[in-house]
């Protein structure tokens, strides 16, 4: 463990300047436009990987985008890890808010700047680099590995799932290992133990056949939008508690002692707020800002749009408005069960001068996972070495549709070991990775392999 630590400490920039071509490749998985360069980002992937001495690389086709696959097996005794990750990014949109091209890497006051620095490409590479100082100076990592990198993460893993059927031996592993999350705060260490599932979907409103003259036909003409902003506008109580029909049936709440943890977390709420730039918190009544963002379900409106948006002034009443609505999903709720609900809501307040179209887009499950395996305690104590200081164990309000999967289909539970920050811009202009926590990353990830490399 210490050659290897070593060799990150001195080839450091070098795996900079690695990840800075790695970002250079807009992976925009979610743009048809984008598909050769998703596929460019995977053939790059898997070459790095072969070149640093994976014994085994293979990009696997699926009826989206590839798969790139690697395993290194020291000893069928040792234990082996399945360590996913994404190479796929979010569309950078709208660009004239980034301060520089963001697929031209660019280093800011100890910061890497750009598309997918830290969701997910940056922390994918930390697990690369971790095995490369490790091939370089031992030979192999102590323990088994095996890699699953996919290009579908953010328009919501299709075709994984699947995969994960299809290859249930190939994958087979005791833990999978994930850095696809953040820490509590910088330079406060912490482990992700509980996620969010979610559920997306579209509505839309049809009222007149075609876009009416308002003058004319105002008063008279029931307007889809003004509709639509009504029923939007009642999803939620003086509570801000959604008002779904059976929408908290299942929750499983936060225990006593979860609501402890969350107390006892160093949270700056007043800071919070300014950080992100809001006038006040608003949370459902009972609970903190903290378990709001993490441990209750959410609803909200991500986009509406209807009529006339353009320069100037048109008189239109529309004929149609749509919006985006997505929940966030605690552990007990399924995305199919918030979906029916969702879409007998809508059906239930629809007026009758309107038609409604409801459009399942994708969800995925939550995800609770044991706090006290082999795997977890090897991964606070790596961390410890790094920080000096114990990880808490936290929620994250986000979701990883795969660590479900992992637990369905695999018998896998997850260690969830990131180290991005809420603040990094992770689908926002300016996304950023700290350098700092890039280094910290592999640093632990090299001592987690070889603590939880002696767990047998």
């Amino acid at each position: 463990m210490d050659t290897a630590l070593s060799y990150t400490e001195q080839h450091f920039d070098q795996f900079v300047d690695e990840l800075k071509d790695f970002l250079r490749i807009p992976s925009v998985s979610t743009d048809p436009n984008h598909a050769g360069d998703v596929r460019e980002a995977a053939g790059w992937l898997a070459d790095h990987m072969r070149a640093l001495g994976v014994s085994k690389v293979d990009i696997m086709e699926t009826a989206g985008h590839p798969i790139v696959y690697g395993e290194h097996i020291v000893s069928p005794d040792a234990p082996t890890i399945l360590v996913y990750g994404h190479y796929d990014v979010q569309p950078p949109d709208p660009l004239d808010l980034w301060k520089t091209d963001p697929f031209d890497p660019q280093v800011r006051d100890g910061n890497l700047y750009a598309r997918g620095a830290c969701d997910d490409k940056g922390q994918l590479f930390m697990h690369v680099k971790a095995a490369e100082s490790y091939f370089k100076t031992e030979g192999a990592p102590p323990l088994n590995v095996k890699w699953i990198f996919e290009g579908e993460e953010e328009i919501g893993s299709k075709h994984l799932p699947q995969f994960l059927e299809e290859h249930k031996d190939l994958l087979a592993a005791d833990v999978a290992l994930v850095s696809d999350t953040a820490l509590f705060g910088n330079g406060v260490p912490s482990i992700t133990y509980g996620l969010r599932g979610l559920a997306y979907v579209e509505v839309t409103l049809e009222g007149p056949s075609i876009d009416l003259h308002s003058g004319v036909y105002g008063g008279a003409v029931e307007n889809p939008i003004n509709a639509l902003a009504t029923m939007i506008g009642n999803l939620h109580d003086d509570q801000h508690r959604v008002t779904v029909e059976g929408f908290y049936d299942n929750v499983i709440d936060l225990t006593p002692e979860e609501r402890e943890t969350f107390a006892s977390l160093p949270f700056d709420g007043e800071a919070w707020v300014q950080e992100v730039g809001a006038s006040k918190s608003k949370t459902e009544a009972g609970y903190s800002p903290l378990e709001g963002t993490t441990a209750r379900p959410t609803l909200d409106c991500n986009g509406i749009w209807g009529g006339f948006t353009g320069a100037g002034a048109k008189t239109v009443l529309p004929s149609k408005a749509s919006a985006k609505i997505s929940c966030r999903l605690v552990p007990g709720q399924t995305p199919a069960e918030i979906t029916d609900k969702l879409e007998a809501h809508f059906r239930k307040h629809t007026p009758e001068t309107m038609k409604l179209t409801f459009t399942d887009l994708h969800g995925g499950h939550g995800a609770l996972v044991p706090t006290d395996s082999p795997a977890m305690k090897a991964a606070s104590e790596a961390m410890e070495g790094v920080y000096n200081e114990t990880p808490y164990m936290v929620r994250c309000g986000g979701s990883i549709p795969i660590v479900a999967d992992f637990k369905r289909i695999l018998d896998q539970d997850t260690v969830l070991m990131g180290f991005g920050l809420d603040s990094d811009a992770i689908h926002s202009p300016n996304e950023k990775f700290g350098l700092d926590r890039f280094r910290a990353g592999i640093d632990s990830i090299i001592r987690f392999m070889a603590i939880y490399g002696r767990s047998n």
